[in-house]
């Protein structure tokens, strides 16, 4: 029978409560502005009549979804594991990226459906509702952005980066909604509204490029499975290394699986000598989590039919 080797996880133990929890809220702050905002976008979005507005809408709800996951994933990623999710929680993100893709897709096309027509046959939208938007939008996101600035995770730097990528949006409605308020020329408005939703088109093309390589368990494009397979032959006691894996659970967490044979049999000291070599080879690469079968000379594997 063959005897199976699990290699430690390489969890980074050295997350602090304290900091978690303040990001957390931070993140936690930041979408419930952002999500009641985007409410507040498109009923004025309606009553001014600004294409630009509703598609900035858009991009707002697109933000809260993403904002609604951080802030539920920062709470749940350290939970552990249970006999249902035996890797824990970390793919549901995969899920709900999707979910937030599709609903930016469907909104961003029937923006384009409003906005195209009135580049030909524009009307004026109200200019000064839509400055006073503008100023709420700049300041609410322009707030959030302040606050997430300031933690010093990886997750609220990320969420940081979408606001203000919001910022930067209300300032350009600003822009547009001054000169409308000064000059006839309305086309200006659903130009922009064009503008922004093929910026957020261009996002969603880029995130369903990255989450379907996922999806179908593709090796990760920072890893090298030839180079880690490569490197493990070369450890001793090692003939071959046959059935490795590399895939990620939510792009961001890698797990890998590899069957080993061995040219001898192995003490007890040797073994453990041999798992720690691993272990140290695993978290050299990053890897999250690392799962080994060890065959013994002359021994079959069980897994006869190949699936690599």
């Amino acid at each position: 029978m063959s005897n199976t080797a699990s290699s430690a996880c390489t969890h980074d133990a050295h997350d602090h409560h304290h900091g978690h929890h303040h990001a957390s809220g931070n993140i936690k702050l930041a979408f419930f502005l952002n999500l009641g905002f985007a409410g507040i976008e498109i009923v004025g979005g309606i009553v001014t009549g600004s294409t630009a507005i509703l598609a900035d809408a858009v991009h707002d709800l697109g933000d809260s979804f993403a904002l609604g996951q951080a802030w539920y994933f920062e709470k749940v990623s350290l939970g552990k594991s249970n006999p249902r999710y035996s890797y824990g929680y970390k793919r549901f993100s995969l899920l709900g990226a999707l979910i937030s893709t599709i609903v930016l897709l469907t909104s961003s096309l029937f923006i384009l459906a409003q906005a195209i027509p009135r580049i030909f046959a524009p009307h004026h939208p109200d200019a000064g509702g839509m400055i006073l938007l503008a100023l709420v939008g700049v300041t609410v996101n322009g707030f959030a952005m302040a606050r997430l600035s300031k933690d010093k995770g990886m997750n609220s730097r990320v969420v940081a980066l979408h606001l203000l990528e919001d910022v930067l949006g209300w300032v350009a409605v600003l822009v547009v909604a001054v000169i409308l308020y000064f000059w006839d020329v309305p086309v200006l408005d659903p130009v922009l509204a064009v503008l922004i939703t093929l910026y957020i088109l261009g996002g969603v093309i880029k995130n369903l490029r990255a989450m379907l390589p996922v999806f179908l368990q593709a090796v990760p494009p920072e890893l090298d499975l030839a180079v880690i397979t490569r490197e493990i032959e070369q450890l001793q006691h090692i003939r071959a290394v046959h059935h490795a894996h590399i895939w990620s659970l939510d792009g961001v967490h890698s797990v890998f699986t590899a069957h080993l044979e061995l040219n001898i049999l192995l003490d007890v000291e040797a073994y453990r000598q041999l798992k720690d070599d691993i272990r140290k080879l695993v978290e050299r690469h990053g890897l999250y989590h690392s799962t080994v079968e060890i065959e013994y000379p002359g021994e079959a594997c069980r897994n006869t039919v190949s699936v690599s």
